[in-house]
């Protein structure tokens, strides 16, 4: 019997599944849209009716039997507040929700070191702050903790890398006596462990439920950026990963951790590496302002990637970039506009892949290490003729990634750790 590995992605629209053999290779993947569950996101119970529907059609295509292992990912900075049986206590604050309480805020900013990534609005420590008024709170989680709770039954612990924005100190590996200082109830933090370490096996329900054995160990996760990221198959210093989607996000694997926060620079840490990341304005945005998908596919057919239009653009939806320029006015530069169409699409594919290499660029001045390859994720990924510019203006080795899924990134995590666990 073949071992396999579970990897499942909970995020704003749906829950993603996915079985994985010990040699990283997919066997079944499943989804659920959460509106189908109900209409809304944020509830939790929508989420974890998402997750059983996609884990019961994803094992009643695989041996169940064999499963040894399962791990989650969520939402980076979803924050839930639950009481000492894992009861959601209050409707979440999801990853882009903001706390408008000022002495909150200032709380942050007076304490947290600069590199900390629990500054600002939408930080998971601002909302753990906001969230620790309520009676009966026994612990504030983010999303992947609480799925993995749903069937772990442990509802107080979480891993470094949903802990970041909530104030972890990841290169120290505790949380930071600042965090008490701003008036935090230390005891309703999650204990953390490292992404991959076993938090624990299926309670009788969650066993019996889904028809696993007692035995299938649940693996602490990730995020959903970070299991992205591990999906493709990434795994040396130095590989990068450039996600092509509505904006234009970096991230490559790192020896040392990189902390900028000017450019809106952090780094999670994945095993004896750092994973250190930006994301730009521009990207997918900017040229649907311009041309419908459908279009942009016939104009990129009469592109010539080799050579240059030279008109030197910056696309940008409206002013302000935070990397790899860190300029909150910094206006779009997409003039003077060619007759051509096409002339016009790949001047604006030119400056994107020309910002994707100032950024890579930006991250060794900050002390990553030197590019060697690229896996691309996102619908940008597809387009053939963007691909050639980016080639040409990064100068390195482009490798096929193994998977565009979170899920199966989670997957893969969950086997490293089953396999360092001695499970597999």
């Amino acid at each position: 019997m073949t071992p396999l590995a579970v990897g499942i992605d909970i995020g704003t629209s749906g829950s993603r599944a996915v079985a994985m053999r010990a040699d990283f290779s997919i066997i079944a993947s499943t989804a659920a849209p959460l509106e189908r569950f109900g209409m809304n996101s944020r509830d939790p119970a929508v989420w974890w009716a998402a997750v059983e529907a996609t884990l019961d059609e994803l094992l009643s295509q695989i041996d169940r039997d064999a499963v040894r292992a399962i791990a989650v990912d969520g939402t980076s900075g979803t924050v839930l507040p639950v009481d000492g049986a894992g009861r959601p206590l209050a409707e979440p604050l999801m990853y882009n929700d903001r706390v408008a309480e000022e002495p909150i805020l200032a709380a942050i900013a007076d304490m947290a070191p600069d590199a900390s990534a629990a500054h600002g609005a939408t930080s998971g420590l601002a909302k753990a702050l906001w969230f620790q008024r309520l009676p009966g709170i026994h612990a504030v989680l983010h999303q992947a903790d609480w799925i993995a709770g749903q069937l772990s039954g442990r509802f107080d612990v979480s891993d470094e890398n949903n802990s970041l924005k909530t104030g972890y100190d990841a290169e120290a590996r505790r949380w930071p006596e600042w965090i008490a200082a701003t008036g935090m109830r230390m005891e309703i933090l999650p204990s953390v462990v490292r992404p991959g370490n076993v938090i624990g096996g299926l309670t009788a329900a969650a066993a019996d439920q889904f028809g696993l054995g007692r035995n299938v160990a649940v693996i602490a996760g990730t995020t959903d950026g970070c299991a992205s990221f591990l999906a493709t198959g990434a795994a040396t210093t130095g590989e990068g990963v450039t996600a092509l989607g509505s904006s234009l996000t970096i991230k490559i694997l790192s020896d040392g951790p990189i902390f900028a926060p000017r450019y809106g620079i952090y780094s999670h840490r994945l095993g004896d590496m750092w994973l250190a990341g930006g994301a730009s304005n521009t990207g997918g945005k900017v040229l649907a302002r311009h041309f419908s998908l459908a279009r942009i596919i016939e104009l990129s057919a009469a592109i010539d990637p080799a050579t240059e239009t030279g008109l030197g653009y910056y696309p940008l939806g409206s002013p302000g970039e935070r990397f790899p320029i860190a300029d909150p006015a910094l206006q779009p530069r997409l003039m003077p506009r060619p007759d051509s169409d096409a002339d016009y699409l790949k001047a604006m594919l030119e400056g994107i892949a020309a910002i994707e290499a100032l950024g890579y660029r930006r991250l060794a001045e900050l002390g990553a290490p030197r590019l060697t390859s690229v896996r691309s994720v996102g619908g940008g990924a597809a387009n053939p003729a963007w691909t050639a510019i980016r080639q040409r203006k990064l100068g390195v080795a482009f490798v096929a990634a193994l998977s565009d899924q979170a899920a199966a990134g989670t997957a893969r995590l969950a086997l490293m750790g089953a396999k360092e666990a001695g499970l597999l």
